[in-house]
C-alpha cells in the first residue's frame, strides 16, 4: 500500500492527482493488476472528469453546495 496526501485551499476544492497516482504505478514495478483510490475521510471524495470542459467543475461545485449547503 502506498500514501500521499494533499491539502486543500477552500471549503470546496478539486485537486487533480493524476500524477501522484501515474507514478506510484510506474513505480510499483507491476505489469498488471488494479489500482484503487481510497480517502478514508468523511467530507473527501473522488471524482472522475475528463477535463474536456472547464465549466464541469464550477457545475459540480453548484450541485454540491445546492444539495448539501453549507449554511
Amino acid at each position: 500500500m502506498r500514501n500521499f496526501s494533499v491539502e486543500t485551499r477552500s471549503r470546496t476544492d478539486f485537486i487533480n492527482i493524476d500524477r501522484q497516482v501515474a507514478e506510484m504505478v510506474r513505480e510499483s514495478v507491476m505489469d498488471e493488476g488494479v489500482i484503487t483510490v481510497f480517502i478514508p475521510h468523511t467530507t473527501a471524495g473522488i471524482t472522475i472528469n475528463e477535463n474536456a470542459d472547464p465549466d464541469v467543475m464550477a457545475d459540480m461545485e453548484q450541485v454540491l453546495d445546492r444539495i448539501v449547503p453549507w449554511d
